[in-house]
């Protein structure tokens, strides 16, 4: 399986992140990827290639330009007021509050954002654009006839939404590589969300849309973030109508649990018969992951990498969640390796 990975993640380093009430170092570091990246060479997959330029065209196609321009700007923005911290939004228009943007940073950060604990720092647009590549450079893999492909992204994505960042993306490397696969001439793509928190950023470009499937297993979103979507009677709307399906799952499920609702999943895959599969891959389901309440094992990623890999289907793995950070790697390359058993 070849992958694709840029060292420009590294430019994304928030210092502090608020986390039940204390600023704490994030748990979305530099060194998720450097364990992922070490623990594939281990196992002997070929030296990541590195990623050819985004096309922001296609990347259009997934977010809304005034959201790409105050991404490109917020922290020139940021600067331009003489704040010496990271950007971090502090209001957010809450019900029956204008949704109008703001001319002030202060404002436009809590007009895009979804959540408060994601900082905007001075390298984290070139690491988002870096990692948008990751994920349509690995699509382009497949355009060319691979049947697989890994990419290896930081920050990750599935939060992201038309208009808006949070949970630690900011561009949705998902649904951008997805919409590449589309725009080379696939005509149905399944997208399979397997990490701990729903891919509610996803879920918001494709929710009306007939062209891609969209299936998350998650924790239950009443009691785990985003906490607003993520239920199961989100199903779409207008032509989307039954193009997503959520699987919420309550705390302590273990992979008993997970896997019947994943076996679900393949299968109504299966039926729609989709041209791709790109899987969200967040390994934040293990056991001992910090923020997350699922109980996977580390053989249990490779006993359902078998799964997807008996989909028999072109298929895009693409870097999402996963905070344990000593078993990040590990556990996916047990995806990796049960999908090529």
């Amino acid at each position: 399986m070849r992958t694709v990975a840029s060292s420009d993640h590294s430019l994304h380093f928030p210092k502090g992140e608020l986390s039940g009430g204390e600023l704490v170092r994030p748990f979305e570091c530099p060194e998720r990827w450097d364990y992922i990246a070490q623990a594939l060479s281990a196992a002997g997959y070929s030296k990541p290639e590195t990623p050819s330029a985004l096309d922001m065209g296609i990347v259009g196609k997934i977010h809304q330009q005034d959201y790409l321009n105050f991404l490109s700007q917020a922290w020139t923005l940021w600067e331009a007021e003489g704040f010496n911290g990271e950007a971090l939004p502090t209001v957010v228009p809450a019900r029956r509050m204008q949704q109008r943007e703001p001319d002030h940073i202060d404002g436009k950060l809590g007009y895009f954002a979804m959540a408060i604990e994601t900082a905007i720092t001075k390298g984290t647009y070139q690491a988002a654009l870096s990692s948008a590549a990751c994920a349509q450079s690995a699509a382009n893999l497949l355009n060319k006839g691979q049947s697989s492909a890994f990419a290896l992204c930081r920050p990750p994505g599935h939060h992201a939404g038309i208009d808006l960042y949070g949970g630690y993306c900011f561009l949705n490397n998902a649904a951008i590589a997805a919409q590449t696969l589309l725009d080379a001439g696939a005509k149905r793509i399944a997208l399979l969300d397997v990490d701990f928190h729903h891919g509610n950023g996803t879920q918001d470009i494709f929710y009306h849309r007939d062209d891609v499937f969209f299936l998350s297993l998650h924790g239950d979103p009443k009691q785990a973030f985003p906490h607003f979507l993520g239920y199961q009677d989100e199903t779409g709307s207008g032509a989307g109508d039954g193009f997503t399906i959520n699987y919420p799952l309550p705390p302590g499920s273990a992979y008993d649990v997970w896997s019947a609702a994943l076996t679900d999943a393949l299968n109504k895959i299966r039926a729609y018969s989709p041209d791709a599969l790109v899987i969200s891959l967040g390994v934040d389901t293990f056991e001992r992951d910090p923020i997350s309440f699922f109980k996977l094992t580390s053989h249990d990623f490779t006993r359902y990498g078998e799964l997807l890999g008996a989909m028999n289907l072109p298929t895009l793995f693409v870097m999402e969640g996963g905070y344990a950070v000593e078993e990040i790697g590990i556990n996916t390359c047990n995806v990796l390796n049960g999908f090529q058993m």
